[in-house]
């Protein structure tokens, strides 16, 4: 079983040539970000994600976590390992100064988030979903849940949860029946709920849950929701854990992968909350965690296809079978050209997936640290448009990447031992949680086209079109090659645009009916515009006499991707524009054909 090794040479690659690591780093709080501090990182943490995380992924997974009387024990090792986790500085490292973080930016936080989750997926969602919280408590906490929480998050020694589902209110938290009873300076919170990561562990010495629920007085629907904190132990006046809060966990789920990840469902009885922010406003608190898990989650499904595609090459070079075409030869099956098509279809992607991850992650410093307001505003509107492509384009394609991975290794792909099986199995949740596939195109067509008329994504486009100027002055067939199929492309999404602009406010149906396939026009277009970048910046290297192979292998990998990935664009605009009326014929009772 071949073991994870960082891809450095790209991510360096992607963060100073695509993401634009080195303007992020004269933002205000980011002067930390040098070059050799960057490098020091990146090594560091292809150190511990290969040799500490890694080597726990497999037998993780066959352990799991396991429930005993309301406590949940993690795999062997976990515990050992989220120890080193803390004590490393991993989790401080996107967060402020004054909690003790390390005030990096979200863009190097990001290559290393891709190291963790490739190396060992399960693990790293404790470390996700506590960022999560330790955002919406800085947006949104006050001072006195700051000054209690957020230095002990920061440095991991305390973990966080987010608590939105119930079992009758999946994404519809409408829905959600939770109920927080005010008592004095805190609230009373009584309620179930389903499906929370890490909502019971033995790795850190607290767990601050954050949690959805309604005041007896407040509004129905979505505009009656607060956010609360409910520690799974009181904090003592000296900032210790102190007594047991009525928060506890009945059980956890029996899944289909991430196995070592405990998914708890929590029962609150009477647990003592405190409010975050102001009453009936908890929605959109919480909406601060679901961004940034919605972004992490799209990262997972870059880091599932990088280690699903680093098992396949391995395997491929190594496992001899059937005969050369040319010379007869029992060759590697890496020879063969259907399995190279594979693994460059692994390969191609995955690089897309990942730049366009990285140069998003730039946006979000720039939007959130920027000094001229308007500035910060136009950045964020990019950032907004691209998150639900980033979460639903990544997964959807993180799934199919390990799916091709099983592929390559044949039926040994489907032996559990080989380890593919399990890139497979846990990426197949990522198109589900915070927000499955449907709800990302759905926001995604919706709120961030629509809403505004289509504002930033027909400046998307138009920056699109001036990008074609670049490209037109390679003299390389290749990359000519890219610029074509990259046009289609941007033709293909404005033609899209323009149906959807035209008809959502007409025939919602009609629209909505083809957000899904919009969504992966949109996925595709962007990770071809980023490769075409990549093309380009490959070309400025070797004629500085930089890194020939790698360098070669990105223009050529960027032509694949046009040749391969692009060239369905017309097709998905085509569905976008002419297939809503298909998809609303039938009649429930058509679809039984008894």
């Amino acid at each position: 079983m071949s073991s994870y090794a960082a891809p450095l040479k790209d991510l360096r690659f992607v963060l100073n040539e695509l993401a634009g690591l080195s303007e992020v780093a004269k933002l205000p709080g980011c002067e930390e970000a040098t070059p050799d501090t960057v490098d020091a990182i990146l090594e560091e943490a292809s150190k511990f994600a290969s040799e500490v995380l890694d080597p726990l992924n497999h037998s993780g997974d066959e352990e799991g976590s396991n429930w005993s009387g309301g406590e949940v024990t993690t795999p062997k090792g976990f515990k050992q390992a989220y120890r080193q986790y803390a004590e490393g500085g991993w989790a401080a490292l996107p967060f402020g100064a004054e909690w003790g973080g390390q005030g990096l930016p979200k863009l190097v936080a990001t290559a290393v988030e891709e190291m963790l989750t490739s190396s060992n997926m399960s693990f790293s969602l404790c470390p996700l979903l506590t960022q999560g919280a330790i955002h919406a408590l800085e947006l949104a906490g006050s001072e006195a849940l700051k000054k209690t929480y957020l230095g002990k998050m920061v440095s991991g020694a305390w973990t966080g949860t987010m608590n939105l589902t119930e079992p009758q209110a999946g994404s519809d938290l409408a829905l959600v029946r939770t109920k927080a009873k005010k008592t004095g300076d805190h609230y009373l919170i009584s309620g179930q709920k389903i499906f929370i990561t890490y909502g019971e562990h033995d790795l850190a010495e607290n767990i601050v849950h954050l949690v959805l629920a309604r005041t007896p007085e407040a509004p129905e629907g979505v505009k009656g929701i607060s956010l609360f904190v409910v520690p799974k132990f009181l904090p003592r006046p000296d900032g210790k854990p102190g007594e047991r809060n009525g928060a506890r966990c009945a059980s956890i789920e029996h899944k289909l992968g991430i196995h070592a990840s405990p998914t708890a469902v929590m029962v609150f009885e009477n647990a003592v909350g405190y409010l975050v922010g102001e009453e009936n406003k908890g929605l959109a608190y919480m909406f601060v965690m679901m961004n940034a898990a919605r972004f992490s989650v799209g990262l997972e499904g870059v880091a599932v296809a990088e280690r699903a595609f680093q098992r396949a090459l391995a395997y491929a070079r190594e496992r001899l079978q059937g005969k050369d075409l040319e010379d007869g030869k029992t060759v590697p099956i890496i020879r063969h050209p259907d399995v190279r098509r594979m693994l460059m279809l692994m390969k191609s992607q995955t690089e897309a997936m990942r730049a366009l991850a990285y140069v998003v992650a730039a946006e979000m410093d720039f939007a959130s640290t920027s000094k001229d307001k308007e500035e910060r505003k136009r950045h964020q509107a990019f950032v907004d448009l691209m998150i639900p492509v980033v979460k639903g384009w990544s997964t959807e394609t993180g799934i199919e990447i390990a799916s091709l991975g099983v592929q390559v290794h044949g039926g040994m792909g489907f032996i559990e031992e080989t380890g593919a099986a399990q890139h497979l199995r846990d990426a197949r949740i990522t198109t589900i949680y915070e927000g499955t596939t449907g709800i990302q195109a759905n926001d995604l067509v919706g709120r961030k086209i629509a809403r505004d008329g289509g504002a930033t994504v027909k400046g998307w486009i138009s920056a699109l079109r001036g990008f074609d100027q670049e490209l037109a002055k390679s003299t390389n067939p290749d990359v000519q090659a890219m610029r074509s199929c990259l046009a289609a492309g941007v033709q293909a999404v404005s033609d899209a645009v323009d149906f959807i602009l035209a008809t959502a406010g007409k025939d919602p149906n009609a629209a909505f009916a083809g957000a899904v396939p919009f969504l992966k026009l949109m996925g595709i277009t962007a990770g071809g515009w980023q490769m075409a970048r990549a093309a380009l910046a490959a070309e400025r290297g070797l004629q500085a006499g930089s890194d020939k192979q790698f360098l070669q292998a990105k223009i050529k990998t960027a032509r694949f991707f046009g040749d391969h990935v692009l060239s369905q664009a017309s097709g998905l605009a085509a569905t976008v524009i002419n297939g809503s009326a298909a998809v609303m014929a039938l009649a429930e009772d058509q679809f039984l054909a008894a």
